[in-house]
């Protein structure tokens, strides 16, 4: 157990150094010199702190809109990205649910069609967190909780970037890397919808706009005005956005400045890493699983169509948050939701990129609106089901995959349960 907690804890949950030993792993196999493997593995943790830092100053800027709103609502969100009293319950359930996992994702990928090794660090955690809080939802416990979170947790690692990687390559033009983030069943829709109602003629990336308002295509100016004005009329709505003795709209203009700096540094380490470890991975790719393509986590397709990312935040989050204030208005749900900020940019946004590359500006706006229904859908389900476990988290992280994953749980838990397991 204490190795496996040392490589949970140090390894598996420290993207950096799980990058680093990825790309290490590839250039040895490779027979490259120390030099070039020691420069190569290291570049790719760089990366990876930078691009960390850059989704860190994007989620702060977000997790500020989140907790004034919250408390306008008079709604207590456990604070950090766990629900404590889950976590210290079961989170010894979790990690031997994420070892279990790898090793069948692994397996999976040597033997089977399926050749996608999943990347994301931190979801490796979290896909396992909500499957495991399903399903104990659901009646399972112990070994059997364990062994069968595990399974799901694979499949999810393992299916969810192949069955969208035709949508990523159309998007990229690049079919070395796959994504491995909670997007996809909102990708999925978005690129269902953009291919049959858009026009690929007319790209994201080529808006006309007049030479004075060029600017505008810039994506760390553009995000960060968005983000201006996303503050200024949540801080009308909701005042705990502003501190006491603080002035609206300056609160807002640093927030817009953070955003678009965050969206610099995260565009930088998504070039730093994809130059570092695609040619690395290339080695565990041709020598130990072949065929294997890494899956990523999703900033990595920002740098590919950065217009559809902004459109995308603006069409899921405008959407969204209309049809949250309808949900709470008639209490379909049973449960007060949130504007879902976070998932519109990270999720939605690459939601956009895929419907930009299945029906160009129409399909991104198009794809993502409807996309952006079946995150609210998601979200106030998942949040029902987890009432037990992890509801709190989940209204803030949900509306995606982990919702999604999270009610397969329970329904799969209930029927274990049900024949006595």
């Amino acid at each position: 157990m204490g190795i496996l907690n040392f490589i949970s804890n140090n390894i598996l949950q420290d993207p950096p150094v799980l990058i680093a030993l990825i790309a290490m792993i590839g250039l040895i196999v490779q027979k490259k010199p120390i030099g070039e493997i020691i420069k190569g593995s290291v570049s790719a943790a760089f990366g990876m702190v930078i691009l960390t830092e850059g989704v860190n100053m994007l989620t702060g800027v977000v997790s500020a809109i989140n907790t004034a709103v919250q408390t306008k609502m008079g709604l207590s969100v456990a604070k950090g990205l766990s629900d404590a009293t889950f976590t210290a319950n079961y989170g010894g359930a979790v990690g031997m649910a994420m070892f279990l996992a790898l090793v069948i994702h692994i397996l999976i990928a040597r033997f089977t069609p399926i050749k996608s090794i999943f990347l994301t660090g931190h979801m490796l955690w979290w896909v396992p967190f909500v499957i495991v809080a399903g399903g104990v939802e659901g009646g399972l416990r112990g070994p059997v909780l364990i062994v069968v979170s595990a399974v799901l947790s694979a499949l999810y690692f393992s299916i969810a970037p192949w069955v969208m990687r035709k949508y990523v390559w159309a998007a990229t033009g690049d079919d070395s890397f796959l994504i491995g983030h909670p997007t996809t069943i909102l990708s999925l829709i978005s690129g269902f919808v953009a291919k049959r109602v858009g026009n690929k003629k007319q790209s994201t990336e080529d808006i006309k706009v007049p030479e004075a308002l060029s600017f505008f295509r810039e994506i760390s100016i553009s995000g960060g005005l968005v983000m201006f004005a996303v503050d200024i009329v949540v801080g009308l709505v909701a005042p705990a956005l502003v501190p006491k003795g603080g002035n609206l709209f300056m609160v807002s203009l640093n927030a817009g400045l953070t955003f678009g700096g965050g969206l610099l540094i995260l565009l930088y380490g998504v070039r730093l890493l994809v130059n570092q470890i695609i040619p690395a991975f290339q080695g565990i790719s041709e020598k130990l699983v072949p065929g294997a393509k890494p899956a990523f986590d999703i900033p990595i397709l920002f740098n590919y169509k950065p217009n559809a990312v902004i459109i995308g935040f603006i069409s899921a989050f405008v959407t969204s948050t209309i049809l949250v204030l309808i949900a709470n208005t008639t209490n379909v749900f049973g449960v007060v939701i949130v504007p879902l900020i976070i998932t519109s940019f990270f999720e939605c946004g690459g939601a956009a990129i895929v419907g930009e590359g299945q029906g160009g500006l129409r399909g991104a706006i198009i794809g993502t609106v409807v996309a952006s229904f079946a995150m609210v859908a998601l979200v106030g389900v998942s949040a029902a089901m987890m009432g037990g476990t992890i509801k709190n988290w989940i209204l803030i992280f949900g509306g995606n995959d982990l919702s999604l994953w999270s009610i397969i749980s329970k329904f799969v838990g209930q029927g274990l349960h049900l024949l006595g397991l």
